[in-house]
């Protein structure tokens, strides 16, 4: 995925804080992950285009949702660049089961020194995150092909993201090609680690920035 050089970060307020970014296959328990943290959170998957959008990739006639480029990578780096720079960003609400934006949220640091950005794509945007000196890590989240597959069909089906049928074949395909996921995340520059092990990767890391800054 190319992302704009021209995004924030030369001629701006050094940054203040620093983003960990949290990625893995979809299901692999991300947001439970980021919420455990205690740190504050941006959802990455609210940076979606939306349905309609010309640059939407296909597979077919269907919109291929799992594409980096299905996703809003420059909005995405802004609003991070922001939160580094300033404490405070306005993202995005979106609404997978209408692939639309629903609305906005303000979501604030309050003089935290780390947060967490965590989405499918996260990966995608490191290199461009170390470059601009506001990565402080990069972390995929690993595990069973078929836990993620039914924690995965599970939460889609309670939120009713899609179709049934949709989130089956979906579904499949995915667990067939996690490990291939995994492998790409990596190549990007996030470290696979099972979830004990990015948690205390994050705790580790939180407590030493604490520290100085104390």
């Amino acid at each position: 995925m190319t992302v704009s050089r021209d995004l924030p970060g030369r001629g701006h307020p050094a940054a203040t804080a620093r983003v960990i970014l949290l990625t893995g296959p979809s299901g692999s328990g991300k947001s439970r992950l980021a919420s455990r943290t205690g740190l504050p959170v941006l959802q990455l998957d609210d940076f979606y285009k939306e349905r309609g959008d010309p640059t939407l990739p296909r597979i077919g006639a269907a919109v291929d949702w799992d594409s980096p480029r299905s996703w809003d990578a420059e909005s995405a780096v802004r609003a991070i660049g922001e939160l580094c720079r300033r404490g405070r960003t306005t993202a995005p609400l979106y609404d997978i089961s209408v692939s639309a934006r629903t609305g906005e949220e303000t979501v604030l640091l309050n003089g935290a020194p780390l947060f967490v950005a965590e989405g499918i794509f996260a990966a995608d945007i490191a290199e461009h995150c170390r470059d601009l000196g506001m990565l402080a890590d990069a972390i995929c989240l690993r595990g069973r092909p078929f836990t993620t597959f039914r924690r995965r069909l599970l939460r889609d089906v309670r939120e009713a993201r899609k179709p049934v049928p949709f989130l089956v074949r979906r579904g499949l395909r995915l667990m067939r090609a996690e490990g291939d996921i995994v492998a790409r995340h990596r190549a990007l520059g996030a470290l696979p680690c099972t979830r004990d092990e990015a948690l205390t990767r994050i705790t580790d890391l939180h407590t030493a920035t604490s520290s100085l800054s104390a």
